[in-house]
């Protein structure tokens, strides 16, 4: 690789030759501001917070677009740029809604810092016509604000970057705003309820919408008896609302938070993660055994099964019918154990905390309620959850570790690593390859469909029968895939599919991270370490070993595939008409 010998702020520094004078910077140790730039997402140089002086040149640059090159001579703190910096935060502010007492993003807002940085305050000096924007809260799993916003397209380039592009920039010059097209409501746009536009935001103007005050009126309700699951990947992400290390197991702390806040049962989705698998596998089986539609896609991501039911409905009959983990779980509360404990359903409050925006829209979805009510009352999000700790006086950090309630706490190792792109493709083989073979197989690792690549391909031979897998994670992969499944020249058996581009560990619920983060951190990757670790350091790794899931066949769903299974844990879809 061709070198370039450079200067920034008079330090010598030899870097590749033609990268960004951002990212140049970084090699020095020295971070240049930005508001809009996303690393390989959106770098159109469009905010110019990030402008600095290049000796010989007579104007300032965008340190995010321009590129470096041999004998370059670069200065980023000058009172030139300072004051260049410092005007640009001002004309932002002097168009946007400055209520940062009462915002979402207090706190964690990048243009709140800055701010704070450069010494700019909220009366503004360049105030004069401001205009005004109607909330966006039609959608079922988030609100949009326009006053928040600052025309950084950074969820514009996240749209983009997913396939779905339901949202751009209107109209032009003082009048432009970021909107679906004819300015739509989102509810009337195909949009897939990922999320991804809200955790690439750079301030308040996208947000989940905040489902804790039924959560508390719950609890509080002397009627109900509130149960909580938390998804396999929360353990590894709730960490970080507390400003602990990405990638830390906090799943002890979160399982004591959890009783805290005043929730009767504290169980794990994992369990249901399991329970997915038992299903899945068998009918991945009875599809290759018996002539069914095949491939056999998964249906635990709500956002990737709502993208097939915009943009491919005539692949629906490969959808897995199984319900997600967080629906299977509803479903089994509110009749095994509602059964089971003697609970009218009707009294039984589930609350999921996911990973995912879409969650809250899977909530509400048809043919989710097996008992004659919600399978899953309400869903809130990872960010959701810690400001309810937050709020609650609850000292997270200085917690002890507790373990979950039992039965359904208990999970394997399989459950745990459903948080992760290829995790439940590595899930169900386990079980799969031992249902096949009738043998209990020590072969558990399956590394092929590991890693954060955004399509993933293996053929494994098990029982002297090879089965061609593929993993996609993101929707812009998932498009790639689901064109080779409509042309028919794929020959795949099963396919994984994970809305959020990483999986569930990047979902559009998780904490939200400095852009600085996602751009130069592998996030996705120290999250998902996280889960195969745990799953590495279990006792039990495969699904069907589960004593918890022994049990519940045992008492009530009898086999994998019954008819109780059926009416209980799978589900059916719905064409819906693609627009944008």
């Amino acid at each position: 690789m061709a070198m370039a010998n450079i200067k920034i702020n008079g330090m010598p520094l030899s870097v590749p030759n033609g990268i960004s004078i951002l990212e140049a910077a970084r090699y020095a140790g020295i971070e240049i501001p930005t508001l809009c730039y996303l690393k390989k997402i959106n770098e159109i140089g469009a905010c110019r917070i990030c402008m600095v002086e290049v000796k010989g040149m007579r104007g300032l640059v965008s340190a995010c677009v321009f590129p470096v090159n041999d004998g370059m001579e670069i200065f980023t703190n000058t009172e030139k740029v300072r004051k260049s910096r410092k005007i640009t935060l001002e004309l932002i502010l002097s168009t946007h809604d400055r209520k940062c007492l009462s915002c979402i993003r207090s706190g964690n807002c990048e243009l709140q810092k800055l701010c704070k940085e450069f010494g700019v305050d909220d009366e503004g000096r360049y105030d004069g016509e401001n205009p005004h924007y109607d909330f966006d809260d039609s959608a079922a799993h988030m609100i949009r604000d326009n006053n928040k916003c600052i025309l950084c397209r950074r969820c514009v380039a996240a749209c983009q970057m997913q396939e779905v592009s339901v949202i751009g920039a209107n109209a032009r010059g003082f009048d432009t705003h970021i909107s679906s097209a004819f300015d739509k409501d989102l509810a009337d746009v195909s949009c897939v309820s990922c999320g991804q536009c809200i955790v690439n935001c750079p301030t308040g103007a996208i947000y989940e919408k905040d489902d804790t005050d039924k959560v508390l009126a719950a609890i509080n309700d002397p009627d109900k008896f509130v149960i909580v699951q938390t998804a396999p990947s929360i353990r590894v992400t709730l960490g970080e609302c507390f400003g602990m290390h990405i990638g830390t197991n906090v799943q002890g702390k979160m399982v004591a938070a959890l009783r805290r806040l005043g929730f009767d049962k504290v169980f794990d989705t994992d369990f249901a993660a399991d329970l997915t698998i038992m299903e899945e596998a068998n009918e991945l089986v009875e599809r290759i055994q018996h002539g069914g539609t095949l491939p056999m896609i998964t249906s635990c991501s709500p956002g990737w099964v709502k993208y097939c039911e915009h943009y491919y409905p005539d692949c629906i009959p490969n959808l897995s019918t199984c319900k997600s983990p967080q629906q299977m779980f509803g479903a089994t509360i509110k009749t095994w154990y509602a059964q089971k404990m003697g609970i009218d359903p009707k009294n039984i409050v589930v609350v999921g905390i996911m990973p995912c925006t879409a969650k809250k829209f899977e909530t509400k979805r048809d043919h989710e309620d097996a008992s004659g009510y919600p399978d899953v009352d309400i869903a809130l999000t990872t960010r959701e959850l810690g400001r309810m700790i937050n709020s609650a006086g609850i000292y997270f950090k200085k917690l002890p570790d507790e373990e979950f309630d039992n039965p359904l706490g208990e999970a394997t190792g399989a459950g745990v690593i459903f948080g992760t792109t290829g995790g439940v493709m590595e899930a169900a083989l386990r079980t799969a390859a031992d249902m096949i073979t009738g043998q209990d197989l020590d072969h558990v690792d399956y590394q092929e469909v590991r890693g954060l690549s955004g399509v993933k391909e293996a053929t494994y031979n098990i029982g002297g029968m090879d089965i061609k897998v593929a993993v996609a994670s993101g929707i812009a992969n998932a498009h790639k895939i689901m064109e080779k499944v409509r042309s028919g020249e794929c020959d795949y058996q099963f396919i994984e599919i994970m809305g959020c581009p990483g999986g569930c560990v990047n979902g559009g619920g998780q904490p939200i991270q400095h852009a600085v983060v996602r751009n130069f951190i592998d996030l996705t990757g120290r999250r998902a370490a996280a889960l195969y670790e745990a799953d590495k350091n279990l006792p039990i790794r495969k699904s069907h070993e589960s004593p918890a899931i022994k049990m519940v066949y045992k008492e009530f769903f009898e086999k994998p595939g019954s008819e109780v299974a059926h009416k209980v844990l799978h589900t059916a879809y719905t064409p819906r008409p693609k627009y944008k």
